[in-house]
């Protein structure tokens, strides 16, 4: 039997081991930090997910691959008799998941290896009506309770590296802009020529250094050459250096994705700029963050936007002199 979320929530059990099942990428996994950054007050929490977040997690949380035998054989009806299955969720006191809700197989067997201490939640809130983060939190820990800002750890190894970097490119001394030009959706993307204007403001009149940031999905779509011209360009970094890399900095700009999330974790002055995609639900929680978002003027458009393979017109329409005012106001550049 399945448990949905509702504010009236048991109480989660104490214990020294607790699981986590979390099927999201990389902005979801931040948002439920809060989330699991609480629960580990009452205990060790092993999450199951994308094997690259551990590089990420803070104290008290362990990451794990979700791509485990022991979890796909929980969607066969035999899993219940499987010893293997059974003794990896025997140890938990508590197992939550949020995902699996709508296979009755899997609801059924989770169940039972773990003799009904799980609890399992829809991936999204019904209706989308509260930021995502609130959500995860909420299925946890009920409404009312202060929700924490995300909050990720960065390895000594990773902070070496990007001092090596700094050192190597000379820029100690200078102000550093890093650019994240992609997203998981191109409609989500800002123009390529307006992140090169932003490119060109921050070398010309902040007299500082550009640094651009692809990951292995833009870098397969192409489209970022003129921009990798205007700074120093990194491929494929992972987690713990694209971190640190950004924390060192003195100002973040990118898309709805991931890795703006990141960046708002690690408390850098972050502009995110925001197309199709709703910032009530979506925006990056951190001390120092900024959103730019032309949300309701998609909405006037087309709706099929969202998984198109161009960025979506109405994101374009936000000028590149719109996005470097606000930089300029959270540098404290205006005059």
């Amino acid at each position: 039997m399945s448990t949905q979320y509702s504010a009236e929530v048991s109480p989660i059990v104490e214990s020294s081991r607790l699981g986590v099942l979390f099927p999201g990428a990389l902005g979801d996994f931040i948002c439920c930090l809060p989330a699991l950054q609480v629960l580990a007050r009452s205990g060790r929490v092993e999450v199951f997910a994308r094997s690259e977040f551990a590089a990420i997690a803070p104290d008290g949380i362990v990451v794990r691959s979700l791509e485990r035998a022991e979890i796909s054989r929980l969607f066969t009806a035999t899993a219940a008799a499987d010893e293997a299955v059974y003794h990896s969720f025997a140890e938990y006191s508590a197992v939550y998941s949020w995902m699996g809700i709508s296979q009755a197989i899997f609801v059924t067997s989770l169940q039972a290896v773990t003799q009904g201490r799980a609890r399992i939640f829809p991936f999204r809130s019904a209706d989308g009506s509260c930021h995502q983060a609130e959500y995860y939190f909420g299925c946890l820990h009920g409404s009312g309770s202060e929700i924490p800002l995300p909050s990720i750890s960065i390895c000594p190894e990773a902070i070496a590296w990007r001092e090596a970097f700094w050192q190597r490119h000379s820029l100690t001394h200078r102000r550093v802009l890093v650019i994240a030009p992609g997203s998981g959706a191109v409609a989500k993307n800002w123009p390529e020529n307006h992140f090169s204007a932003v490119a060109d403001w921050w070398r010309d009149r902040m007299n500082g250094s550009v640094v651009v940031l692809v990951g292995p999905v833009e870098e397969e779509r192409g489209g970022f050459t003129a921009l990798s011209s205007h700074g120093l360009t990194l491929h494929n970094l992972d987690l713990a250096k694209a971190a640190a890399l950004i924390e060192g900095s003195s100002l973040y700009v990118g898309n709805d994705s991931g890795i703006t999330h990141l960046a708002a974790a690690t408390s850098t002055q972050t502009v995110a700029l925001f197309g199709p995609s709703d910032p009530r639900q979506w925006a990056p929680r951190g001390r120092k963050v900024s959103i730019l978002s032309r949300h309701e003027e998609c909405l006037t458009r087309d709706r099929t936007v969202a998984n198109s393979l161009t960025p979506h017109q109405c994101l374009s329409e936000l000028e590149s002199a719109t996005v470097i005012r606000t930089l300029a106001q959270v540098m404290g550049a205006l005059p």
